[in-house]
């Protein structure tokens, strides 16, 4: 027995049906060159995933649709067969306009459409919103070969495997019992830190409890808050790797699923994939949108360096514009260590004082500010006058505002509305500090690409004199591991307070001000995902609302 596949990882966009399908037909054309008898493609290949409300509409259902019949037309003559995800339009008492598929086709004929059974509500994922689940799963034949056929999910339910399930039906067990040879899984899994592993461990359990090779193709790319990492596996019937696809990339592996020898998966650097991670969600999130270049406000700070070179390596130096905007406090050394960093990186940099304006704004509001004391507000003028700047040269210069807020900022409300969180994507809104710092260091490893004066500064926003981040926040290594247990794994302070050996004060501290900072999060730009539980769609909690800490 024996059939040669191709996992064919592809980046869709969503609606682009033309150019999905290009990317599909190109695919699988090289897939049937080099002797693949079975091309695999990820969930929802056709139309992008996720198509979010795009799926209520009939129109583009009816687009999916049409693509697959061309798929099939077009593919009427390879040799290999095309096993493609998409949705469909809905035929279900349950009301749902859609269902996510999986269609086989071979030689101008659709051999199964399977349906996704197990749809997804939880962090990122709302797919009981839109698809009508299926009722049963059916193995089909190839070539002699049973092939049952998963999407995502419909194999993440797995009893032996997981603690505590989150479905009561397994769809792989309903299949087994149909005595498949191989089983396929079509996946659009998004990365966060750890997952590589996790998705590696649980198909490799699946098959070793069932007997039978497993492939798993996924997406690759970024679409608007979410990153696929792509990492599409084969294993054998042991669990033994045979056959990976690279990361952050697309491409095509070949692999023979009851033959090919075990290999040994490379060793995953999660700072490498965080930072690769946001690389690639940034060039697509501008690509994607149709624009070319971007704007970065470059303060001689960590943050603004790390989204300058994580821009330059996105969407290519001459597309990223740095701009300086001193205040009457920024010190020497961050015009200079702003002019070091577009030097090492090789973007322009421009200087726009903005002490003059400062002092136009303050005069202006002297008649009703009169006997105030000097506080925050002057801070927050700072930093709404730079956000003013800056959304005037995106218009002017067609380019997207990269916001440079980290993790923790964001997380305690350390940010300005209409000021620093003025953009079009947070590309570092889900990375604390410290993580900040470790893919700085990781990125000096070869040449100095963020200035060791920037790295070795104390964090401060430098809108009144020596202000340092310690004036109103703990340090960062002390900050961040509070914020990741009270933000992504829902600890309780008293918890975390014996957990990390810190008082409980300081953390009910931190607490109210995640809490109270909820109405600005909301209003920021879109957060590309990088960890379990980011700031977005996936972490959903009022605004108005008291919180007892």
């Amino acid at each position: 027995m024996g059939v040669k596949l191709a996992l064919a990882q592809i980046n869709p966009t969503v609606g682009d049906f033309t150019g999905n399908l290009d990317k599909i037909v190109e695919a699988s054309r090289r897939a049937a060159e080099r002797g693949a008898r079975l091309t695999v493609f990820s969930e929802l290949a056709v139309c992008g995933y996720p198509p979010a409300d795009l799926l209520e509409k009939p129109s583009f259902l009816a687009q999916c649709k049409a693509a697959v019949g061309e798929l099939t037309e077009i593919t009427r003559g390879l040799s290999t067969a095309v096993l493609v995800g998409t949705a469909l339009p809905a035929v279900s008492e349950a009301g749902k306009p859609a269902i996510n598929a999986a269609v086989l086709i071979d030689q101008g004929s659709v051999l199964l459409e399977q349906h996704k059974r197990l749809l997804p509500f939880y962090d990122v994922f709302d797919e009981q919103r839109y698809f009508a689940a299926a009722k049963h799963q059916h193995v089909v034949e190839l070539d002699g070969v049973r092939l049952a056929i998963s999407i995502c999910e419909d194999a993440w339910n797995d009893k032996h495997f997981w603690p505590r399930r989150l479905y009561s039906i397994d769809p792989m067990e309903e299949l087994m019992l149909q005595r498949p040879d191989l089983h396929v899984n079509l996946s659009s899994s998004p990365f966060w830190h750890g997952k590589r592993a996790l998705r590696r461990e649980m198909l490799a359990a699946i098959a070793r409890r069932d007997g039978i090779p497993v492939v798993m193709c996924n997406q690759v790319g970024g679409n608007d808050s979410l990153i696929f990492d792509g990492s599409s596996l084969a294993f054998n019937k042991r669990g033994e790797v045979i056959a990976q696809a690279p990361s952050f990339e697309e491409g095509l592996v070949i692999v023979d699923p009851f033959g090919s020898a075990p290999l040994v998966p490379p060793i995953e650097d999660e700072t490498e994939a965080a930072y690769r991670a946001v690389v690639l969600g940034t060039r697509d999130y501008v690509r994607k949108c149709g624009f070319r270049k971007v704007l970065v406000a470059l303060s001689g700070g960590i943050d603004s360096a790390l989204v300058a070179a994580i821009a330059a390596d996105a969407v290519g130096p001459e597309n990223v514009v740095g701009v300086g905007m001193p205040s009457p406090y920024s010190s020497r050394g961050s015009i200079e260590d702003s002019q070091q960093l577009a030097a090492n990186l090789g973007i322009p940099f421009h200087v726009i004082g903005i002490s003059d304006l400062f002092k136009e704004f303050t005069r202006a509001l002297e008649p009703m500010f009169s006997g105030c004391k000097v506080d925050t507000t002057e801070e927050n003028l700072q930093s709404r006058i730079r956000g003013v700047l800056l959304m005037a040269l995106s218009n002017k210069f067609a380019a997207l505002v990269l916001t440079t807020g980290n993790k923790s900022e964001m997380a305690v409300g350390y940010c300005t509305l209409y000021g620093d969180m003025v953009g079009a994507l947070a590309v570092i809104g889900d990375l604390v500090k410290t993580r900040v710092y470790a893919i700085c260091n990781w990125l000096n490893r070869v040449r100095e690409v963020i200035p060791h004066s920037i790295l070795q500064k104390p964090p401060s926003a430098e809108l009144r004199p020596d202000q340092k981040d310690t004036d109103s926040l703990p340090p960062y290594d002390v900050l961040d591991p509070i914020l990741e247990a009270y933000v992504e794994r829902y600890e309780t302070p008293e918890h975390i307070a014996e957990k990390y050996g810190v008082a409980l004060d300081l953390v009910r501290q931190v607490v109210r001000l995640v809490e109270r900072s909820e109405y600005k999060r909301q209003q920021a730009a879109p957060v590309l995902k990088v960890t379990a539980k980011s700031f977005g769609s996936g972490r959903r909690f009022p605004i108005a609302v008291k919180v007892q800490v």
